[in-house]
């Protein structure tokens, strides 16, 4: 151990534990749960002091997403003495009616901890209980939107891994939630304790990328305006085809003014930034499939590979070449294997 980890520790065995009270319910996902936890035990074995505790809104047993029943220390409004209060998330939670009282157990307990978290969709539970207005909140990317239309006094993070605005945390997909409690052991005990956890636990101090590289290629929906569904669809279909703002206008007809207007109006967006996101997705596929990054950035249209390395870059947080290492296959060669055992121990 080194000597600064063992200051901290010896600090940390002075001080009473930090009480985590895990907020849950029937359908919650289990890693939303066990994930986080580990990290707070791995922190404890470390020295750090986590007092754990599982409540639910009623103080009965919860049928997790797994079908593993998870035994609580008690109903909501019983719990004492916690210093952080983590909801975790649900597949039924973006589309369903959240239970009056989940909401109301999350605002109850938002009344006594220092800080509250949210895991994947357990955003939801959060904004429907007012706790998000106002604030820059995350989810899991495929529910980001949903999250905005919803809520709009939210401030979605689409791309985020997890987000703090002032004592409410939200994170992205579950293995995020993992992400963000080890940030949590960092804020709470310095980055030497937290850097052994994550050694412990082969995990990166910090991910690199946001979570936009784990979403699935862009879903646009059908436009209403004729026009502007034959653009789109030309588009997706021939991502390489010379596809500036006067060459779709002149294909679909109309002037560039007019096209630009009617991207605004049903996309969002410009002509400009949906072929070059399109391109992105595409290219995003072609990596997976095993593609090289100089063949894929021809076949989707980038003048060259440094173009697309650049806005690969810009839009997902990591390099091509990067992605295509992490996203290719699960397969990975002995000498793969240990670069990453070597560089979670760095």
């Amino acid at each position: 151990m080194t000597r600064g980890l063992t200051a901290v520790v010896e600090q940390a065995g002075t001080r009473p534990a930090r009480g985590v009270a895990f907020l849950v319910f029937d359908g919650m996902k289990m890693l939303d749960v066990s994930g986080p936890a580990e990290v707070f035990a791995e922190a404890t074995r470390f020295g750090a002091a986590y007092d754990l505790r599982y409540v639910s809104p009623d103080g009965q047993p919860v049928l997790t997403s797994i079908g593993t029943p998870l035994t609580v220390d008690g109903p909501a409004d019983e719990v004492a003495g916690i210093d952080t209060v983590i909801v975790s998330g649900a597949d039924a939670l973006p589309t369903s009616p959240i239970p009056a009282e989940l909401v109301a157990a999350a605002r109850a307990l938002r009344m006594r901890c220092r800080r509250m978290v949210s895991i994947c969709t357990g955003s939801f539970v959060l904004a429907a209980a007012g706790l998000l207005d106002g604030r820059r909140a995350t989810t899991h990317w495929r529910h980001a939107g949903l999250l905005a239309r919803a809520y709009p006094a939210v401030s979605v993070a689409p791309d985020a891994l997890f987000v703090h605005d002032h004592g409410i945390y939200t994170s992205a997909g579950v293995s995020a939630g993992i992400d963000l409690a080890l940030s949590l052991v960092e804020e709470d005990h310095g980055p030497d304790l937290a850097r052994e956890v994550a050694r412990n636990l082969v995990m990166f101090m910090q991910r690199p990328g946001g979570q936009s590289q784990f979403a699935a290629p862009l879903e646009v929906r059908a436009p209403r305006t004729p026009t502007l569904r034959t653009v789109v669809d030309l588009v997706a279909a021939q991502p390489a085809l010379d596809h500036s703002t006067t060459s779709l206008a002149r294909q679909a007809g109309v002037s560039t003014r007019h096209l630009t207007r009617l991207f605004a109006a049903e996309l969002d967006t410009t002509p400009a930034k949906f072929v070059e996101r399109t391109r992105l997705d595409h290219a995003k596929s072609l990596l997976d499939a095993g593609h090289g990054v100089a063949e894929t950035a021809r076949a989707v249209g980038f003048g060259s590979a440094e173009t697309m390395r650049r806005l690969f870059v810009a839009r997902f947080g990591v390099s091509p070449s990067q992605y295509r290492a992490r996203f290719t296959t699960t397969t990975t060669s002995t000498s793969t294997t240990s670069a990453v055992v070597d560089l979670a121990g760095q």
